[in-house]
Formats: C-alpha cells, sequence, structure tokens
C-alpha cells in the first residue's frame, strides 16, 4: 500500500480510467483530471478535478504538492492541429508545471508508434529508428512529445510505449472504433495475414503504469533495472507476438463478414518489451483471452 499522491490527466478515458484504478488498489491518493464534471472514476482514494490541463494556472494547481503525474490524454480521432495543440502543447504545459512544482516523477503514456516498422526493420526495441515526418499526425506528435519531455529536467521521466491497446470500451480504438471501420468500410477489410499486430491489453498497460507511478518500480541507475533517475527513459509494453490474421479474423468473424487477405510487403517484426519484463512486469492478458473479450464484444 501506498500513500502517494498521483496526478492522471484523462481520467475518464480508456487508459486513464483503468490507470486510476490501478493506482486505487495501490493505495495512491489519485488527482482524476477530467474536463466534464461527475466523470471521473468513483473509486477510494479518487478525487475529480475538473478542468483544462492545458491551462497553467490549473495544471499548477492541480500539480502542486504531489509525487506523480501520470499522462494519458491525446485526441487520436481529431485533426493534426488539434492533436499537437491538446496532445503535445498540453501535456508539456502541465508537464513544466510538474518540474516547476517539484514532482519527482512523470509517467507519460507514449506509443509504440513512434518506432520505424517498415517492412524489413525486423523486431524493435527502444533503441528503434524513429519515425520521419512523412508518417501520419499521430505518430509524427507523440514522437516530437517524446523529444519535449526528454529535454526536460529536474523529475524522473518515463516513457510508456504501447503499441495498439486492446480493451473494451466505448473510446477502445481496437475493440470499438476500429472494428466500426471494419464493418462499415469494406476497404478496412483488407490486410497481410501475416503482418505483425503488436499489443498490449489495457489491464496490463495500466498495471506497469500504476507500478513505476507509485515507486513499487524503483530507479535505478541504469534503464536495465529501472527508470533512471532523473533522466528519461523509454520502455515498451507489449504483449505476445500476433498478426493480422489474428486480429483482424477475430473481427470480421464477430462481425459476420469475409476478411481480404493480400500478398505484399508488411513488418513482420516483434516490439520487444524486455527492458518493461526486467522491470518485473509480466503481462497478465494473453491473446486468446484478449481476442475473446474482443469479439463477446462485437456479437449481436
Amino acid at each position: 500500500m501506498t500513500s502517494r499522491i498521483v496526478v492522471v490527466t484523462g481520467a475518464n478515458g480508456l487508459v486513464g480510467s483503468h490507470v486510476v484504478s490501478a493506482l486505487s488498489e495501490r493505495g495512491a491518493t489519485v488527482r482524476a483530471v477530467v474536463r466534464r464534471l461527475g466523470t471521473a472514476p468513483v473509486l477510494p482514494g479518487v478525487e475529480e478535478h475538473v478542468g483544462d490541463f492545458a491551462d497553467p494556472a490549473f495544471a499548477a494547481q492541480v500539480v502542486a504538492g504531489a509525487d506523480t503525474l501520470v499522462t494519458t490524454v491525446h485526441p487520436l480521432g481529431s485533426g493534426r492541429d488539434d492533436q499537437r495543440r491538446v496532445g503535445l502543447d498540453g501535456t508539456l504545459t502541465i508537464a513544466e508545471a510538474a518540474v516547476d512544482a517539484g514532482v519527482p516523477l512523470l509517467v507519460h503514456v507514449s506509443t509504440a508508434g513512434v518506432y520505424d516498422r517498415s517492412p524489413g526493420v525486423g523486431d524493435v526495441d527502444e533503441s528503434g529508428t524513429l519515425v520521419g515526418d512523412d508518417s501520419s499526425a499521430y505518430n509524427v506528435i507523440k514522437r516530437d512529445l517524446d523529444a519535449a519531455l526528454e529535454r526536460l529536467e529536474g523529475t524522473t521521466r518515463v516513457l510508456l510505449r504501447p503499441p495498439a491497446i486492446l480493451g473494451a470500451g466505448e473510446t477502445s480504438v481496437w475493440n470499438t472504433v476500429r472494428p466500426a471501420q471494419v464493418r462499415d468500410d469494406t476497404t478496412q477489410r483488407h490486410a497481410n495475414p501475416d503482418q505483425s499486430f503488436a499489443w498490449v491489453h489495457v489491464d496490463d498497460l495500466a498495471r506497469l503504469a500504476a507500478d513505476v507511478a507509485t515507486g513499487a518500480i524503483a530507479t535505478a541507475d541504469d534503464a536495465g533495472s529501472g527508470p533512471v533517475a532523473a533522466e528519461c527513459t523509454a520502455v515498451n509494453v507489449a504483449a505476445g507476438p500476433a498478426t493480422q490474421r489474428d486480429y483482424l479474423g477475430a473481427v470480421t468473424e464477430a462481425l459476420g463478414i469475409e476478411p481480404v487477405w493480400e500478398d505484399g510487403p508488411a513488418w513482420t517484426g516483434r516490439i520487444v518489451a524486455d527492458r518493461a519484463r526486467a522491470w518485473g512486469w509480466t503481462p497478465q492478458v494473453d491473446l486468446p483471452k484478449a481476442l475473446e473479450e474482443l469479439r463477446a464484444g462485437l456479437r449481436p
């Protein structure tokens, strides 16, 4: 159990709500930052804070006296300008407020999308080549935010880099949004069946975030043992191997439609999460369980 005070942005989102739940289970006091009153998880130790974390005054107020800031917000479905304004500029505002307030630890939910996963690249660890400016807005803005957080000084920073995040929820990209696209748009049913589908379940991602945020995973002198104190450490958060045959096959089966398998160049590597495992993290949700949850949510 811990009495740490942890601020979580996006506390009502898929990732944020699961992180809040995991922190509550660990006995933390959670300042759950949301935009709308009454939307934060109602759990022991959770305090709802309504406001815009991109507002410097609100950001400074909500991080004052905290032990950890966890940032989870990115408006994935928005245009490039909104993604940059909220995902990068807004997150950087509250991160800078945390540094100014002397908050010792910042945990940011980034993405494995910052890595180049072109055909032939192979396995990708934390030293992997990052995407170029010709990548999607999401990947580029996440890349740029990671770089901005790396430049901050005065606090320990941890960049969690999950690939596709499976897990039930109305806003879940891979359990809800993406399947709806596959259902409604025939062009979304095409894939190379052997293309890698790197993934992690939201429960396992939240467990690692909470363990880092509460100090259950202590800082260390090198990234192989834990977050490096006063430095910025990236850590991949990925479960076991899977392919588009697994994921798209499960989606189309549940929807009662046929996938269209195609040949062609595709990334067939994996997101290497050896660093996270060396920190003591082990995924608890396996692929069959995650896909059955996905199917159950899509069946009529």
